[in-house]
């Protein structure tokens, strides 16, 4: 919606219809200032920078039009509404032309016409800026992350320092209450495990956890790719007003199709989640990812439910939504397949069923979980190993 506070500027030679337009504007919530003369308005408007301007067309001095044409030099966002007794189609037509947002004319026998042409100005012009916003942002976005896949392909230690730059801030903590921590260790000098987690908006969270198919530095190469896709996605979401939608399904679906168009020859599992922080639900979607998300609350840890098909390898692989009220006090433990490795046991279900007795006696913490595995003492891996602790009020 528009700001109600909004700066107006009404530039009229007729001082009882400026005048009149004012008052109704005001009581309307707007702050308004006044002109009477096209070169009166054009001091004031490049004083006050004002929001939106409501011009007539016939005046002294300097006229409507080129009132409109000076305007779009200086500020091509500053809407202009055009309020003229004059009635001349061609002078309508050249107004339109030159980006006035309205063409108004005189008498106003219901000055709510000339309200309603102001909001839905205002209205287009924030969209407008916004859009651009997240245009810059994400062109910004785009350098950034193609001066990483460069530096990725010409130099190893540099790819690391890209990957190293690339993962978020560990431990990250929302509000002083949700708290995300994470830790990989790659086998190779570059990994193939990668997590992020960010701010969808001001009341949702988004996290994921994913495994890319092989090792070193083509794996490493696919680590950036999931990074631009979300932040793309990110930005086109808001951009596009299909924010609210942000499910962790269409993600998925999203980074399958980019990966399958990219034609790399690689394929990720991961794990994407939505914590809404105000109704305290968490939204996932599994994508062909073990061990699956291990939940430690009360003393007791267990096993999320759901599947999925690995991202990348199936154009026909669609994903599903899992939602879960997470408690008051709680932990949820992602890891990759490395950790399987360390686990006891002979076979995948002997040592999927170790892990929650494992997490429990972590505490349901990362650093319990660095002693209970081992991580400071682990010598050469076959694989890499990515943990990710999302906590709350954890005792």
């Amino acid at each position: 919606m528009h700001n109600p506070s909004a700066t107006l500027l009404i530039i009229d030679d007729d001082e009882v219809v400026r005048a009149s337009l004012a008052a109704y504007l005001e009581d309307s919530g707007f702050s308004v200032l006044q002109a009477s003369n096209g070169l009166q308005g054009l001091e004031v408007f490049e004083r006050a920078k004002p929001d939106l301007v409501i011009c007539d067309l016939r005046m002294p001095q300097v006229d409507g039009l080129e009132l409109i044409r000076r305007i779009s030099e200086q500020e091509v966002d500053t809407p202009v509404i055009v309020v003229s007794g004059a009635g001349v189609m061609s002078d309508a037509v050249e107004a339109l032309r030159l980006g006035a947002a309205d063409y108004l004319i005189k008498p106003l026998e219901d000055l709510a016409v000339l309200e309603h042409s102001v909001r839905r100005a205002l209205d287009r012009s924030r969209l407008r800026l916004e859009n651009r916003r997240y245009r810059e942002k994400l062109e910004a976005a785009n350098r950034e992350l193609q001066a990483s896949l460069n530096l990725l392909q010409e130099d190893q230690n540099a790819g690391r320092q890209v990957q190293m730059n690339m993962l978020p801030a560990t431990p990250w903590v929302v509000d002083g209450n949700l708290q995300f921590a994470h830790q990989i260790i790659p086998s190779l000098y570059l990994s193939g495990d990668f997590v992020d987690y960010f701010r969808v908006d001001e009341r949702r969270v988004a996290f994921y956890l994913a495994d890319v198919s092989g090792h070193g530095a083509s794996s490493a190469f696919v680590t950036v790719l999931l990074k631009f896709m979300t932040t793309r996605l990110l930005f086109e979401s808001r951009r596009n007003g299909t924010l609210p939608e942000f499910k962790p399904s269409e993600v998925l679906g999203h980074i399958n199709r980019g990966l399958i168009n990219c034609k790399l020859g690689k394929h990720v599992t991961m794990l994407g989640g939505v914590i809404d922080e105000q109704t305290g639900r968490l939204t996932y979607s599994i994508g062909g990812h073990l061990p699956l998300p291990v939940l430690y609350s009360q003393g007791e840890a267990r096993y999320l439910e759901g599947r999925g098909l690995p991202v990348g390898l199936f154009e026909e692989a669609v994903y599903a939504d899992y939602e879960l009220e997470l408690p008051e006090s709680f932990s949820l433990t992602l890891l990759s397949d490395g950790i399987l490795d360390l686990l006891p046991g002979e076979t995948l279900k002997e040592k999927e069923a170790v892990l929650p007795q494992l997490v429990s006696t972590a505490g349901g913490s990362l650093d319990g979980l660095r002693q209970v595995f081992g991580l400071a003492k682990l010598g050469e891996m076959p694989d890499d190993i990515a943990l990710l602790v999302l906590s709350r009020n954890l005792a």
